[in-house]
């Protein structure tokens, strides 16, 4: 215990010593730099950014790995960290979009979170759990560190109302990986419904035949 206790305390100082020296200025200086190019760069690079940065948190990687431990690798952790990378980079390049156009938060978290809910009725019931636990990973240590400071220095250099467009992006970067864990989880649902009425089919297909066999055998 002694000795988890002091690598924890170690590797926090250390990580938090990381992010006020180089996370929270690149983060700063880069959305500065990306606002003066071209509004649609900005765009285009928050959703590479966000697809780069959620697959650099260490959450994600422990979640992955307790999902395919779970399911016995029926859901695998590439699958799960792709709908998560397309989760976020969904989220930071909306969150771009939102600076650029001053979209209030509330039309994006209202109707993505009633996506949200609504998908959940649809869903195998462990993807509904995977997607929540996703949304809370995905908005994790590095996406504070980088993420927030890459919106506020996008929203200083295009002269936006920093405390209305910039905040709220680590919001929108919870919600969006539960969704798109849940549309992941949908997809296994069709794909596995559609493997079963083949399976079905077969069965019924091979009953017939031998039926029809063994009724010749015994005309015969």
């Amino acid at each position: 215990i002694a000795v988890g206790i002091a690598y924890t305390f170690f590797g926090l100082v250390i990580f938090l010593t990381a992010v006020s020296v180089g996370f929270m200025p690149i983060g700063y200086k880069l959305g500065t730099e990306l606002a003066a190019l071209h509004p649609a760069i900005l765009v285009v690079a928050g959703f590479i950014l966000g697809m780069v940065v959620v697959l650099a948190e260490p959450a994600v990687h422990v979640l992955n790995k307790q999902v395919e431990q779970v399911t016995a690798g029926a859901i695998s952790s590439r699958a799960v960290s792709l709908s998560l990378s397309v989760g976020a980079a969904a989220s930071l390049g909306l969150s771009m979009l939102r600076i650029l156009c001053g979209i209030p938060l509330l039309w994006v978290l209202l109707p993505g979170y009633v996506i949200s809910l609504a998908l959940s009725f649809a869903v195998p019931k462990i993807f509904t759990g995977i997607a929540f636990d996703s949304g809370g990973v995905a908005s994790g240590t590095m996406m504070s560190g980088f993420v927030l400071p890459l919106a506020i220095g996008a929203c200083t250099a295009l002269g936006g109302d920093m405390m209305t467009d910039a905040f709220g992006c680590v919001a929108v970067a919870a919600m969006t990986p539960i969704i798109s864990i849940q549309i992941s989880g949908l997809i296994y649902k069709l794909k596995a419904n559609r493997a079963v009425r083949r399976f079905v089919a077969e069965e019924e297909y091979f009953i017939d035949y031998e039926y029809d066999v063994e009724g010749e055998g015994q005309n015969a």
